[in-house]
């Protein structure tokens, strides 16, 4: 039954119409099932949607835009939907959902000035495979959900993850954006701000108002087509892993190879996430085609077969009980370089006591960067919960810290309720240290869980019941250590309306926040709720 609150009135089934005369049938969806979908993240439900905008060009965009506006209703942007922050979710029923994935080709690749522009909707995946046959790549070139993710999506919620040891998050590599505001007008940020300037080639000509719209979950526009900077993707790429019995080491020696910059991507799993990332059902059919992505990817038919037979006999079983792995993806121009890196990377290691391991887990990863989107769930079809902090190295231990100490407090009752809580440490740029505590447990899906699942996962698992008193339990930890975030001083990426933000700013700098979204979006209707931002 469609909620009484947003039952059909003469206004919306008006505005109903005048959406499917510009969108057409593939535009609009307002379906009691379309909406729901759209009403809910991987977090949960809010309030019910009237219908589904579905663009297929910035001209649609804008169009609608005003219509909706007219009608004095939120408008509410998503990507790819795999947030889990509320990060599209409003509280309140009637708004319409701004679906941006027809919005996905690639306008333009321009090997000449090293830049690409997109429609917002473009996948990670889709862009990496369109820029790999001409031996291009972004930067950072996006989450391990990139199958699915878009960038849009990605550049609201500060993404990262591929790339991101050495190049930062997907806010480093953005130029220009042309981003519809909550009027329909079309804003244009970098150089494009200048009509003479027929691309966005740098941001920093005066103030850089394309940074602006970045990490900003969707709260001040909807992005609508973006331009990006490209490098040549790297002529030869190698992996390491390493383990460590002590948690502190490993967290000191994760922060000193960020320092170093001498990898692409940089990580490390506790034992937890460790035993996740190797106990998993064997799929013979799926790392059958990593082994053969494995060989291809290595320059030379020997190195490849070597890769991969080293990959094969690895297995899955050969990281001790306790142990913390780190690995680390090394990429460069020439093969000098990089083992004159990893030689680097190993010295790091003995020094602190480290020992290798087979580069089975960064190895595999790579040749299969974007995971299926069957991940939004466990392997048993237990659902999960990420929470990420980032502080400056120097912060790193008080950080761990604080959370172990948080955590520990819960454990028996998280044992009792059988939560499993795992860690992923990762390092942005040389400069940032990320904390990822992951909740997982059995608990009945969410609309997206269900979407984005393929047929073949909710074949092999069946959907848990509800689980009421872990979830419950789940979400009593998970806000007590948003609160520990908050009082330290730490970043958060999907800010959504789960993490405060314009709520813990000093007043000077909440004011510059609260002025601009009075400037771009003065009847606060484009995610309201989204960054703390009421109205």
């Amino acid at each position: 039954m469609i909620d009484e609150a947003v039952a059909p009135t003469a206004g919306t089934e008006t505005l109903i119409a005048r959406l499917h005369g510009l969108l057409g049938s593939e535009g609009l969806l307002h379906d009691e099932e379309s909406r729901r979908n759209h009403s809910a993240d991987l977090f949960g439900a809010g309030g019910l949607v009237a219908a589904v905008i579905r663009p297929a060009s910035i001209e649609q965009l804008s169009a609608a835009t005003r219509i909706i506006a007219a009608a004095g209703l939120a408008l509410l942007p998503r990507g790819g939907g795999l947030t889990y922050v509320h990060g599209y979710v409003a509280e309140q029923a009637g708004a319409i959902a701004v679906d941006m994935r027809r919005m996905n080709r690639i306008l333009d690749i321009s090997e000449r000035d090293m830049l690409v522009t997109v429609e917002a909707g473009v996948t990670w995946m889709q862009l990496y495979d369109a820029l790999k046959p001409l031996g291009l790549r972004l930067p950072f070139f996006g989450t391990f959900s990139g199958r699915g993710a878009t960038v849009g999506g990605g550049l609201s919620n500060g993404a990262l993850f591929l790339g991101t040891a050495r190049y930062g998050t997907s806010a480093e590599i953005v130029l220009g954006m042309q981003v519809v505001l909550a009027d329909g007008a079309i804003l244009h940020t970098g150089q494009t701000a200048f009509p003479a300037a027929d691309r966005s080639f740098t941001r920093t000509f005066g103030p850089d108002t394309t940074g602006l719209f970045t990490h900003d979950a969707g709260a001040l526009g909807i992005k609508g087509i973006v331009t990006l900077r490209m490098i040549r993707a790297p002529a030869f790429t190698d992996y390491l892993s390493f383990g460590f019995d002590d948690r502190d080491v490993a967290v000191e020696t994760l922060c000193e190879i960020g320092r170093s910059e001498l990898a692409e991507d940089c990580y490390m799993m506790d034992p937890d996430k460790t035993r996740q990332a190797l106990g998993g059902p064997t799929d013979l059919v799926r790392d059958a085609k990593t082994l053969m992505k494995v060989v291809s990817q290595e320059k030379g038919l020997l190195r490849g077969l070597k890769a991969g037979a080293q990959l094969a006999m690895a297995g899955r079983d050969f990281i001790e009980a306790g142990c913390h792995s780190l690995h680390m993806v090394l990429a460069g121009r020439t093969r000098e370089a990089v083992e004159g890196d990893m030689a680097l990377a190993r010295a790091i290691v003995a020094k602190a006591g480290g020992r290798e391991l087979p580069n089975s887990i960064p190895k595999a990863g790579r040749a299969d960067p974007y995971s299926p989107l069957d991940a939004v769930l466990g392997q048993t079809g237990d659902r999960w919960i990420a929470l990420n902090a980032k502080v400056a190295h120097g912060d790193a231990k008080a950080l761990v810290d604080a959370v172990e100490a948080l955590i520990a407090r819960h454990q028996p009752a998280l044992d009792a309720k059988r939560v499993v809580v795992s860690r992923l440490l990762t390092v942005i740029s040389n400069h940032v240290f990320s904390y990822e505590p992951v909740f997982n447990w059995h608990d009945s899906w969410l609309p997206m869980h269900h979407a984005s699942t393929s047929a073949g996962m909710r074949a092999r698992v069946a959907e848990p019941a509800a689980n009421d008193e872990a979830r419950a339990l789940v979400m009593q930890v998970r806000g007590e250590l948003i609160a520990l975030f908050a009082g330290m001083g730490a970043q958060s990426n999907q800010i959504g309306r789960t993490y405060p933000y314009a709520q813990v700013m000093r007043p000077e700098s909440r004011a510059l926040l609260e002025g601009i979204k009075r400037l771009v979006d003065p009847d606060n209707r484009v995610n309201p709720g989204a960054l703390g931002l009421e109205g």
